[in-house]
């Protein structure tokens, strides 16, 4: 059992006296430091681990970890746990190093939400029960009628709220009945992004006849190409909506609008 067990131990050492200026360290990332600061916890903090050679103490893992505590704590004094190796040298932490994230299995964004939803967090209860209330379900895989997508259901939610993410979804069970395409991370932002500009001018009845009439696959077809991201779907179903109509929806609009502008990357990415 012992070939199991790494030959450690735990202390709490002062930040002040850890090390973290080896050359195959990453480089600090401010932007990560301050977006976990403002939203620390402190049961989310990890022992750090450090090397023992020559009588000073290496971090190779943790080095965002003491930062963030130095920044909350206001203190380079305070301590922080630490597992100690005391029998590495500088080439076995740098291997240690390299290797420690090769084979761990990153959590995906379904993954997040489902415990998200055990720890009965309230955004994503309340997410799940407006796909539900659909006619859909939040899924891992793709499939009819199924929503893996959830990033892009959050990233809605948290920018427009409740009434916003309903009228999408709904506005697309109605024109394609939860048909695959239909749920992809692309076309419901293109959907929402219609839902905040127009509002009520969107008529969700007159969607529902002329959009549905063209599949979500040729829709997707027609969206890529004229513009990346959702600003292409919102584009292709306009133009659909506003057929045959006199005066229809200003598709200008779509474009003087800063509302979800800043999310048109990597849409697609996300099925």
């Amino acid at each position: 059992m012992e070939n199991y067990v790494p030959n450690v131990h735990f202390e709490q050492i002062p930040i002040k006296n850890l090390v973290s200026n080896q050359d195959y360290q990453r480089a600090l990332s401010e932007r990560h430091i301050e977006r976990t600061i403002q939203n620390f916890d402190i049961n989310q903090i990890n022992p750090v681990k450090v090397s023992r050679r020559e009588g000073l103490n290496y971090v190779f893992n943790g080095q965002h970890t003491i930062e963030i505590i130095a920044a909350v704590s206001g203190s380079r004094e305070t301590p922080v746990w630490c597992m100690i190796y005391d029998d590495l040298e500088y080439t076995h932490e740098a291997d240690i190093f390299a290797n420690q994230q090769k084979h761990v299995k990153p959590l995906t964004p379904y993954d997040i939400f489902i415990a998200s939803l055990e720890a009965d967090n309230d955004k994503q209860i309340v997410i799940k029960s407006i796909v539900e209330s659909c006619g859909l379900k939040i899924s891992h895989t793709r499939g009819h009628c199924c929503i893996c997508a959830v990033n892009c259901l959050e990233q809605i939610f948290d920018k427009h709220g409740f009434q916003v993410l309903d009228r999408a979804l709904k506005l697309i069970v109605g024109a394609w009945e939860g048909d695959i395409i239909s749920l992809m991370a692309s076309m419901i932002k293109g959907i929402a992004h219609l839902v905040v500009v127009y509002g009520d001018a969107l008529k969700g009845d007159a969607f529902i006849q002329r959009v549905g009439t063209v599949s979500a696959r040729e829709i997707a077809r027609t969206a890529k190409d004229r513009r990346a991201g959702f600003i292409g779907y919102s584009e292709a179903i306009l133009n659909i909506y506003n057929r045959k109509t006199k005066g229809g929806l200003q598709i200008h609009k779509l474009y003087t609008s800063t509302n979800m502008r800043e999310s048109n990357v990597g849409d697609e990415k996300e099925g």
